[in-house]
């Protein structure tokens, strides 16, 4: 991976370009993480296709911009990204949030989507009560207490026979929170509030499109998924038996053959 910054229109964004395939596929982490989440996944898709991952601004190394960065936002910096790239289509593949920036995309950069592949991510806005928590998770930024969420939010997002076995990653997650920007944290979570249900959107934009859920997922509970699929029979489905909300890491070969398969 060849690793720079960029100018992603106004916004410097740092990056990672495996520079090699006449496909690519873009990797957009999730909340509290950063691209380096992707880097050992990578090596399971890089011989088949192009693959470029980033820092989304707020998170990582790239800068933080205005007080709330809403998907809309992201999404334009990640297609200015490409543009500067020089990458004209390309598949999108969004792990949580990264999943609701993928959406975002939809809006105005359709005609640049090969496919967009929801990864323990949803198409749904965030009811009340997961929005009252995200206020709550700023209040806890702003009174100094990320450290908490650095000890809680990472062993969440695993199944329950994977923690033993990844508790490294799950060490590495924690570390990812706590160099994280507070500002950036408090942004972030200010745009996922005000984002919108896409679901209809991506039922009727005519982009292929894949979901890929954890049977175990504590963010994303089978229910809803079971939800999403019902209401989206043309999507493609796959479910990672083993995995919690980090498939990648949890079934990494499961998850990179569904990626392979859909881009084809």
């Amino acid at each position: 991976m060849v690793e720079k910054f960029i100018m992603a229109g106004a916004t410097p964004m740092h990056i990672a370009d495996t520079e090699k395939g006449d496909r690519c596929v873009v990797l957009l982490h999730g909340y509290l993480e950063s691209m380096l989440v992707w880097d050992e996944f990578v090596s399971l898709l890089r011989d088949s296709v192009r693959v470029v991952t980033l820092d989304l601004p707020g998170h990582g190394i790239s800068v933080v911009e205005g007080e709330v960065h809403t998907m809309e936002y992201l999404a334009d910096c990640v297609a200015r990204a490409m543009e500067a790239l020089g990458i004209e289509r390309y598949t999108v593949v969004g792990h949580s949030m990264g999943g609701y920036v993928a959406l975002a995309m939809c809006d105005n950069y359709i005609d640049r989507l090969d496919g967009i592949v929801l990864l323990s991510s949803t198409t749904m806005a965030d009811g009340q009560e997961k929005c009252d928590r995200r206020r709550r998770e700023i209040e806890l930024v702003k009174a100094g207490k990320k450290s908490t969420m650095a000890r809680l939010v990472p062993h969440a997002g695993f199944a329950a026979e994977n923690v033993e076995r990844l508790k490294d990653y799950i060490e590495d997650l924690g570390e990812l929170i706590l160099i994280t920007e507070d500002e950036g944290v408090i942004a972030i979570l200010g745009g996922m509030i005000e984002r919108h249900s896409r679901g209809e959107q991506l039922r009727t934009s005519g982009i292929p499109h894949l979901f890929i859920f954890g049977r175990h997922d504590y963010y994303i509970p089978v229910e809803q998924a079971e939800q999403m699929i019902a209401d989206d029979p043309e999507a493609g489905v796959v479910w990672l038996e083993h995995s919690g909300h980090m498939g990648f890491i949890e079934e990494p070969d499961l998850c990179a053959k569904a990626i392979l398969d859909f881009v084809g």
